[in-house]
């Protein structure tokens, strides 16, 4: 299975859910991250969300943001967006009804459709970052228990 994990610029959000992610599942799964816009391309993720990750024992500290990419609905089984603009973006992006139907909230695995939004912590500090830490925690072991399964 390839999973994709969307954000708005892929330095907070997505890189945190892919690393985490990639501790859920064996090799030969392709977890990837990506960002809706181009504006980070070619950087490192946050330092406050790599700090985060390494507080956890996860390394996060050689992604590299990269906007989401037509071949991405081809490429991925699922794509799991951050919020509901995110999602809305990563939509509009689809070509097909199947390409589309790839594409979910994030937190809408854990069943509360009505918290199913992944604050963006950028503008916060180390707590909003744990926070969003254990939110996609909590996610990731969802995911990882319904494709292992």
């Amino acid at each position: 299975m390839n999973i994709l994990m969307v954000c708005l610029g892929n330095i907070c959000r997505s890189p945190l859910a892919e690393g985490i992610m990639k501790t859920k599942v064996p090799d030969g799964f392709l977890i990837d991250s990506a960002g809706t816009i181009s504006m980070h391309e070619g950087k490192h993720p946050d330092k406050r969300a790599v700090e985060t990750a390494a507080k956890h024992g996860i390394d996060i500290s050689k992604q590299r943001s990269r906007p989401i990419t037509a071949g991405d609905f081809e490429k991925f089984d699922k794509i799991y967006c951050m919020d509901i603009d995110v999602m809305a973006d990563v939509v509009s992006k689809a070509r097909t009804e199947k390409q589309r139907q790839k594409v979910s909230l994030f937190l809408e695995v854990l069943g509360d459709h009505e918290n199913a939004e992944v604050p963006d912590p950028y503008w916060g500090g180390a707590d909003e970052f744990e926070n969003v830490f254990q939110l996609l925690e909590g996610g990731c072991n969802k995911i990882a228990g319904q494709i292992l399964s």
